[in-house]
């Protein structure tokens, strides 16, 4: 049985009345509801270190897939050092904490694969305690940090003198830890390039004619910083910073006629410097720059009465203020455990 005309146009118009309050309603909510979304959702911007850039990213941006790949809801923007993202408040933190850890776990191996990255993701490697004497991690990631107590006095007037002296005997890390600081100071951005300078003086012995070009004749002179730069930064990443000028190897008579600004310059084996050429080294300071000389005033292989530029400097300089000095023994030795007996047995010796 159809209904009439009228009711039937009735029920059909209040149909339609239901129907439109209902997309009204729903439109509303849907409003509200971006409204609040919106009010949820922050924006932010983290920045990663200018120089991990590359590893960060990965072969052909590899790690940057595989981040998105975990953070679905987020959808990060990666423009060169610097990472934009919203969403909610726990998934920013949650994403932030993570970039970090990325960050630390890069900082320690120079290099992070998406194995890595997923790992890390799963909670599966979690970065050390931080450790408060670390200066920073090797090229086998690990870690450097002073090892006896005058090698931490010596990082901590690195902190507060423009030129330290580090004087005392083989094995003691002196050259070593000047270079770890260099290199710290220049991967923190706090100096342009490092410099690192010795003496071409042959050790008691004559190499004798010494084939290849200029380089390769002064390389051996020079192999002990080579060693130690090595085993603080991965091949790759030393050879670019030499071929781009951000850390140099020279021997002394390079430095003539240089003003050396925005740099950190270590000057090794300085016990074989004349009293002048160790005034020249020291003058070529110039603005925003901090120089690390050190030397073992009991190895000195200058012809005799030739006196030590580092023997007058270390009888002249204390009492300048802004010059500190460290003066190692034969108790900081931490080579092979037989390298201090036989240093105490020739010191006395020599009495």
């Amino acid at each position: 049985m159809s209904l009439p005309m009228k009711e039937s146009f009735v029920f059909r118009s209040d149909m339609r009345v239901i129907i439109d309050k209902g997309m009204f309603f729903l439109k509303k909510i849907f409003y509200f509801a971006a409204k609040i979304k919106i009010y949820f959702m922050q924006e932010k911007k983290i920045y990663i270190s200018p120089d991990k850039i590359v590893e960060f990213f990965g072969t052909d941006s590899s790690n940057i897939e595989k981040i998105k790949s975990l953070f679905p809801n987020l959808n990060p923007v990666f423009r060169g050092n610097e990472i934009q993202v919203s969403g909610s408040e726990k998934l920013l933190n949650e994403f932030t904490v993570f970039i970090h850890k990325l960050e630390e776990f890069l900082e320690r191996y120079h290099s992070i694969s998406g194995k890595d990255i997923e790992l890390i993701f799963q909670n599966k490697i979690q970065p050390e305690k931080h450790n408060s004497r670390l200066i920073l991690y090797g090229a086998n990631g690990k870690p450097i940090v002073p090892c006896s107590s005058n090698q931490q006095k010596m990082e901590e007037m690195f902190r507060t003198h423009d030129l330290l002296f580090a004087l005392g005997p083989a094995g003691t890390g002196k050259t070593y830890l000047a270079v770890a600081l260099a290199v710290r100071a220049l991967k923190n951005g706090e100096v342009r390039r490092l410099i690192l300078s010795r003496p071409a003086v042959e050790a008691g012995e004559s190499l004798g004619f010494l084939p290849g070009d200029l380089k390769d004749k002064l390389d051996p002179y020079l192999q002990a910083l080579y060693d130690a730069l090595s085993d603080i930064l991965p091949s790759n990443k030393l050879r670019k910073l030499m071929e781009q000028g951000d850390i140099q190897i020279a021997p002394l008579a390079y430095m003539r006629g240089r003003t050396l600004s925005h740099a950190t310059v270590v000057l090794d084996e300085a016990q074989n410097t004349t009293v002048g050429q160790l005034k020249m080294f020291l003058t070529r300071m110039g603005e925003h720059s901090k120089f690390i000389v050190t030397g073992d005033v009991t190895q000195i292989d200058l012809p005799s009465k030739t006196p030590s530029g580092l023997v007058k400097a270390s009888k002249i300089l204390p009492a300048v203020p802004g010059i500190g000095f460290v003066h190692f023994s034969k108790n900081d030795i931490i080579r092979h455990p037989l390298v201090a007996p036989i240093v105490e047995a020739f010191e006395k010796d020599l009495r």
